[in-house]
């Protein structure tokens, strides 16, 4: 992997790290560099971080491990939605430490002072995590798409002050990149009986009352232009950050196929959509890749393979809050690369996720996990997800292959528009149509 283009004229922070003083025992060398090393030394067992995510991060399993492998304590805290989040973040920022949330939010935060940006020197995994979070290219060179919130619109700002963004690689990460997937339509193939190539077969009149959308402007939105676009019903400049007049075009368009009753369903949680599924309600619809796994898990024919316009990529970030000072920041820092190091890595990988940091997870995972969840390999033994119940039986290969099969074909990100507003008021319209 090659290093960045530094952009940024603020020099990187140097030095030796507390913590990392602290665990070692140089004390004489922290007591030249830092005030009262012994202070702090007996204190960071009462250091506690408050990190502050969703049901998909915020696992008890992984606090456990955290805290098993760290010096201090690591407290989790389940928001229940991204709105309450958000929320959280903006008016109560000190009530959290840490915090990871998914890319298409960061826009609320940029500029507004809550947030810490994080040195690439304080980010231990740097230079092993996948490149198209540092540089915004794949391993082989190629360019990954720009279409929606990709990770070159929002992660590095431009310096130490974060006030703006970067769309090419700093020296000031807006956070670390932990974890992403490429996402596509689920299918119920046993009802269907054919092959779905295109993401145009979510519009198929020939599916009119059994296809649904999820209910949001980030996933749902993409996912009808990804559609509309390869009907040839609209055409699109940046189909992830549209114009008023394409979001017009793409809401209007939407409302006719609605009021032709085309639309069963518009989901809004993992549990709703296992349901349209599983029941055979519906046979086409946005997806999530664990809630086709879990289709499967009850006995039901269910396909996640990609489409020939390319997948619906998205992925979380994790950043330290802007009041952080002194010890407590560096133990978020430690914190924040712990979480890339293997355990928390694997744990999530075995619920059909990627994490930015592959070569750390692979020795925390069995041959046959890593070869089928990474590689693309048939599963020579059933695959369990991280509580350890079958998710895969033995001989499957997982839908669209290996890792850079899928992320290696991106068609959009998951987004959040520049007429973001506008784009919920029709979206609002298009419901109620």
């Amino acid at each position: 992997m090659t290093d960045p283009v530094k952009t940024s004229t603020t020099s990187p922070k140097k030095g030796l790290s507390r913590r990392s003083l602290l665990k070692t025992g140089a004390a004489a060398t922290a007591a030249a560099a830092f005030p009262a090393p012994m202070i702090w030394a007996q204190n960071i067992k009462d250091i506690k971080i408050v990190h502050v995510g969703q049901s998909y991060s915020t696992i008890p399993n992984i606090a456990e491990q955290a805290n098993k492998d760290l010096d201090f304590t690591v407290e989790m805290q389940t928001s229940p939605d991204n709105t309450a989040q958000v929320n959280r973040m903006l008016t109560q920022p000190k009530s959290i430490d840490v915090s990871d949330v998914p890319i298409t939010n960061m826009k609320y935060f940029v500029g507004r002072g809550v947030l810490s940006p994080v040195n690439v020197s304080e980010y231990k995994w740097y230079d092993k995590t996948v490149p198209i979070f540092t540089t915004g290219k794949y391993p082989d060179g190629g360019t990954v798409s720009m279409q929606g919130y990709s990770p070159m619109k929002a992660q590095y700002y431009t310096d130490e002050s974060g006030s703006e963004y970067a769309t090419e690689p700093t020296d000031w990460l807006v956070g670390v990149p932990l974890y992403y997937n490429a996402d596509t339509l689920g299918i119920r193939p046993d009802l269907i009986g054919r092959p779905i190539e295109s993401w145009a077969e979510l519009l198929n009149p020939e599916f009119s009352g059994k296809v649904a959308l999820q209910d949001g402007t980030g996933v749902g939105v993409p996912d009808a232009a990804m559609a509309l676009q390869a009907m040839g019903d609209v055409e699109y400049v940046d189909k992830g950050n549209m114009t008023r007049a394409e979001i017009d075009a793409t809401i209007d368009k939407l409302i006719e196929y609605k009021k032709e009753g085309h639309f069963r369903s518009f989901w809004t949680n993992f549990d709703q959509s296992v349901q349209l599924m599983a029941s055979g309600e519906v046979v086409l619809q946005s997806m999530w890749s664990p809630a086709v796994t879990e289709v499967r898990t009850r006995g039901i024919e269910c396909l996640y393979n990609g489409m020939k316009e390319g997948y619906r990529a998205w992925y979380i970030m994790m950043m330290p809050m802007a009041h952080l000072e002194g010890l407590q920041r560096e133990c978020a820092i430690e914190y924040m690369n712990w979480f890339n190091s293997g355990w928390a890595g694997a744990f999530i990988s075995r619920q059909g996720f990627y994490n930015s940091v592959p070569e750390n997870v692979k020795p925390h995972m069995t041959e046959n996990e890593y070869g089928y969840w990474y590689e693309g390999k048939e599963a020579t033994e059933d695959i369990l997800n991280p509580f350890g119940k079958v998710m895969e039986k033995a001989g499957v290969v997982r839908d669209g292959g290996s890792l850079w099969d899928r992320m290696g074909n991106i068609g959009i990100w998951n987004t959040l528009m520049d007429e973001d507003r506008y784009l919920v008021r029709r979206w609002q319209d298009f419901l109620a149509a």
